[in-house]
């Protein structure tokens, strides 16, 4: 059967998912691929916290630039529509266009109507969450055209076909980076008001500005990933727990940041507050074994390994045999490139930690920034 063109995108975007790229360099050339076979004008790709599906960054490609990501946050959470990112996980192939949603009436859109249109000139959009093979959501794609032309069915098909490579890719761009950078001696604390504005903040705001690609902070305009759940605290208020997403910064370094709405004594006020420090093992641990493609029960075997348990206590604790947990070891060795438990533990958890050992404890009970001293032991 001869290869088609097709075949030959498919062939290139696994191999692309695998080679290692960060994720706005794997993202560029994705799209690039992509093009080629669905065309389009502009898109964005967006990493996803696969435990909460919150974007947690994005890449822009074509005319879609930065300086309107709160416009867009908003119509994304707090105005209703007839579909956002989350709605697109549940749609047979986690795909969907916006002209197939409305049919064929984009203008019954508030996104469409109030922002896509009037701002970018588009005329519909395709979306599409970024499923791995392990079941997690590591991110959505957002294709745009401005020539009046609609995504077809078989754009929807291939772009459906294709997004699990996308998502190991964007799932391979998390580990690409060694964790480095200047820590969080404290958490860092934003109050952002009703107009989207910081209104307060705590020490060390400019610096995670910087390593969050954001610039001054008489200019600082809250990144997508920081403005998600800014959005998402004020559609939540009152219920148990508050958004929170795990971020990895351009140093390479982990963060959690938990959004939560402020309310005066009288019940009034639209201010958010929003925490970042740095992540704690178990925060990101969770989510490092994840990334390396392991099935739910290979991350069962992993966490237990990581508690420092023999083959026959784990063989009881998930009621196999023996065998079967060496099985299962063989198979996670072979994902994660090591040869032994003591290097499985290093890969998961000293690569991302160890270059912090040996620094003082910060009052937060975390490693504080790196020190002269501390560098050089």
């Amino acid at each position: 059967m001869p290869t088609t063109h097709a075949d030959r995108i498919h062939a290139h975007l696994a191999q692309l998912a695998t080679a290692g790229l960060d994720a706005p360099a794997f993202t560029d050339a994705a799209l690039a691929l992509l093009a080629r076979a669905v065309p389009f004008g502009s898109a964005c790709m967006a990493t996803a916290d696969p435990a909460t599906r919150i974007l947690t960054g994005t890449t822009k490609w074509g005319e879609l630039g930065n300086a309107s990501d709160t416009e867009w946050a908003r119509f994304e959470y707090e105005v209703p529509d007839v579909y956002d990112f989350r709605d697109v996980a549940d749609r047979p192939g986690m795909v969907t266009s916006l002209r197939a949603e409305t049919a064929d009436h984009p203008e019954r859109s508030a996104r469409f109507a109030r922002y896509l249109r009037p701002e970018w000139g588009f005329t519909d959009e395709l979306r599409a969450a970024l499923r791995a093979d392990n079941g997690d959501i590591w991110g959505y794609l957002a294709l745009y055209r401005g020539d009046g032309a609609p995504f077809s069915l078989a754009d929807q098909q291939f772009v459906s076909s294709v997004a699990p490579q996308l998502a190991i890719g964007m799932r391979v761009g998390l580990l690409a980076a060694a964790a480095h950078g200047v820590q969080l001696d404290t958490p860092v604390v934003l109050v952002i008001d009703a107009e989207g504005q910081i209104s307060q903040s705590s020490p060390g705001t400019e610096e995670l500005a910087a390593d969050l690609g954001a610039g001054p902070l008489d200019r600082f305009l809250l990144p997508v990933a920081l403005r998600s759940l800014v959005d998402a605290a004020r559609t939540t208020d009152g219920q148990p727990t508050v958004p929170r997403a795990r971020l990895r910064t351009a140093s390479g370094r982990w963060l959690v940041a938990r959004a939560a709405p402020l309310r005066s004594r009288d019940g009034t006020g639209n201010d958010v507050v929003v925490t970042i420090e740095d992540a704690r093992p178990p925060e990101i641990i969770p989510l490092i074994v994840a990334a390396f493609g392991l099935t739910p029960r290979e991350q069962d075997v992993v966490r237990l390994v990581l508690q420092g348990l023999g083959t026959t206590q784990i063989a009881n604790e998930l009621y196999m045999s023996a065998y079967t947990v060496q099985d299962h070891l063989k198979t996670v060795f072979d994902k994660t490139g090591v040869r032994s438990r003591r290097e499985l533990t290093a890969k998961i958890f000293y690569d991302q930690y160890a270059p912090r050992m040996g620094n003082p404890l910060a009052p937060s009970g975390w490693f504080a920034q790196d020190t002269p001293t501390a560098s050089a032991r």
